[in-house]
Order: structure tokens, then sequence, then C-alpha cells
């Protein structure tokens, strides 16, 4: 039997108690199968693997198209999803507040809200107020959706740890539940940012660091953005240009799709 979304949402919640978990980004439904058959116990969406899928660049989509793409992965996956939710899509606190309700009526399990505009990083008190404003939306449904505040300064030319540190403390004290700073990749910047808002979890974007080594950093989740739809444009893309440049199919000699997807989607019809 499908799990419910309160389900989810609550499972979601143990995994965020204890250890280290990976929690992988499809970018349509057939990826989130995929990743769901091979024993993920959570997914995350990914705002540029969504938005290559419908054949745009990154930040280029809709708050429509957003929240429709959550509903198509939570509604299609039995295993918690959360929702890559760049800005929230507006500036202004109320503006979080209004979508960050709206995307919680969409099943997720869970959402991020990041402090960097599309342009700039904002400045931190505004920074500060739109992670409580999602904080008391959140509140408000009574939902149980984990709420993730991203400091976004290492990916966005400002990488200076001491001001991401304060954020994300700033962003804890708000109400986020779990504190995010992609880019981060030396180990003395992994365990400082555990450090300083523990005992609260910590999101760590993958950077080839295996997963035992961040956990002995106090990690305890691992996503990868958008590095898997990378993979798969980017083959896809090499060997259709193979054939359109040279003629040839060696990019696609022995491709055994039917033989692995057909059981796996199979399998999870409902």
């Amino acid at each position: 039997m499908a799990a419910s979304v309160a389900e989810k949402r609550a499972a979601f919640r143990r995994l965020h108690e204890s250890g280290c978990f990976v929690l992988p980004n499809p970018w349509d439904v057939g990826s989130a199968m995929l990743l769901q058959h091979l024993g993920f116990q959570a997914l995350a969406t990914t705002s540029a693997g969504m938005a290559w899928s419908l054949g745009r660049a990154d930040v280029d989509v809709s708050l429509e198209q957003a929240l429709q793409h959550f509903s198509e992965l939570a509604s299609a996956s039995d295993v918690p999803v959360n929702a890559d939710f760049e800005n929230a899509f507006g500036d202004a606190p109320e503006e979080v507040a209004n979508n960050v309700a709206l995307a919680v009526d969409t099943g997720i399990a869970g959402l991020s809200v990041e402090d960097y505009s599309g342009s700039a990083l904002y400045e931190f008190d505004l920074a500060v107020a739109r992670v409580a404003a999602a904080r008391a939306a959140l509140d408000r449904t009574g939902s149980g959706v984990l709420l993730t505040g991203r400091a976004e300064g290492f990916l966005h030319g400002e990488p200076h740890l001491d001001e991401v540190i304060r954020r994300l403390k700033a962003y804890s004290d708000a109400g986020a539940e779990c504190l995010y700073a992609p880019g981060i990749r030396e180990e003395s910047h992994i365990r400082a940012v555990v450090q300083a808002v523990a005992p609260k979890p910590v999101n760590l974007l993958a950077t080839g660091i295996p997963v035992a080594t961040a956990r002995s950093f106090g990690v305890r989740r691992i996503s990868v953005g958008g590095a898997l739809a990378g993979v798969a444009y980017s083959t896809f893309y090499a060997a259709a240009q193979e054939i359109a440049d040279k003629g040839t199919f060696g990019g696609i000699a022995g491709a055994s799709g039917r033989r692995i997807l057909n059981p796996i989607f199979s399998a999870n019809r409902r």
C-alpha cells in the first residue's frame, strides 16, 4: 500500500534524527522511480534538472511549473520528497509565506529556502525574515513539512565562512530545522558548519567525499543537486552528437534500456 503524505513527512523527519543518508535528486518521474527502486529512503528535486527537462535554463521556470513538478514527483514516489524551492519565487517575506503554503499542498515532505535572489545574496536581515516567514507559514499549515535554510555564499561569489555561519545560525534561530551551505568542500569548513548549528542537522552538497567520511564530519544528509541530471543529459548529448557529426553509433552501442527499465517501471505501475 502506498505511503500517505503524513507518513512520508513523518519518515522524512525520522531520517534527520541520527546517522547520515543520501538524498539524491531526480529530475522527472522516471528518474525518481529508478532512485526509489535502488533503495534510497528519500528524494529531493533539483531546480537545474527540472529546468533542463523543460528545455529551460536553471532558475528560468515559473512558480506554477515548480509546483506542478513537486506534485508529480511527490505523488509518484512512495518515499519522502524534498523540494528545491530556490528563493521561494519571491523576495518579500509575505511572498515567501504565500508560496511556501502553496508548496505544502503538493505533498512534499520538506523544502528549502535560499538566500540568493537570482542576482545577489539578500541583505542579512531580509534573508532572516524570509526564513522566519517560511517557518510561520509551515506552522500555520500544521503539515510537518521540514524546513531547510540555505546560505548560498560559496556558490555565488561570496565564499566567506564566517558570514555563511552567521547566516546559518540566524536561519536556525528563525526556525530552519536543517541547514545547508552548498559549495563548502574543505573538511574544516564542513566541521565548522556542523559544530555551529548543532544539534540541528546539516546537508552537504556532494563533492566526492564518501558517505562514511561525511558521516564522521557530523553531516546528516548528502544531496547531489543537478549532478545526476547532468550525467544523463551530457551522456545523451555526446551520443547524439556522435550520430550527428560522424554518422556513427558508438555512444548507443549495447544500450540496454528496455532490459533494465521496463521491469522496474512495470513493477512501479499503480
